[in-house]
């Protein structure tokens, strides 16, 4: 009898230990499934961020294409490691051609082709305009700026001195001059 009464509160315990158990894991499903849910939510509006920012228009996109050609570092030196007219760094030429043109091209390419730098900056720009133009309130100036910093540092946040402030208070005013015409 006492073995008896071992057995039947050993399968009690292990009923409630498995009634436990269970229940953990339909709070844990749950808990996964909501953050299944919050991360999809999460991913939606990052996936749709960029349709959301503000869109530029095209003279806006057109003046900051030839603001960043206009400031570009004038180094005198022929063969200064820097291509095409906006005088870009041979490391992102490849990126950015694949991401624009569909293909990669070669810093030389795009050093003998301006129509081609041409467009893989305006391609460029008219990603990168609309997102600092939203992440400013819509403030053109503002934007502008941060897009220069960007374009010259990879951070739109960090031209506050020295020759990189100059060069973004030149794309600033080269935009200005354009955007007036």
């Amino acid at each position: 009898m006492a073995e008896t009464c071992g057995h039947t509160f050993e399968k009690e315990e292990t009923l409630r230990t498995i009634k436990r158990l269970k229940f953990h894991l339909e709070l844990e499903e749950k808990m996964v499934g909501r953050l299944l849910v919050r991360g999809l939510l999460v991913s939606l509006a990052l996936w749709t961020l960029p349709a959301q920012a503000q869109q530029v228009s095209k003279p806006q996109v057109e003046a900051m294409v030839e603001a960043l050609r206009l400031a570009a570092p004038k180094t005198g030196v022929q063969d200064d490691g820097l291509y095409s007219q906006w005088q870009i760094t041979p490391g992102i030429i490849p990126t950015w051609s694949k991401q624009c043109l569909g293909r990669e091209i070669t810093p030389k390419q795009l050093e003998s082709s301006p129509g081609v730098a041409r467009s893989i900056v305006s391609c460029v720009v008219r990603r990168e305009l609309p997102k600092q133009y939203a992440v400013t309130s819509k403030n053109e100036t503002t934007a502008v700026r941060r897009t220069a910093c960007w374009w010259m540092t990879g951070n739109p946040t960090s031209c506050n001195s020295g020759q990189t402030a100059k060069y973004v208070q030149n794309v600033e005013r080269f935009y200005q001059q354009a955007r007036s015409k």
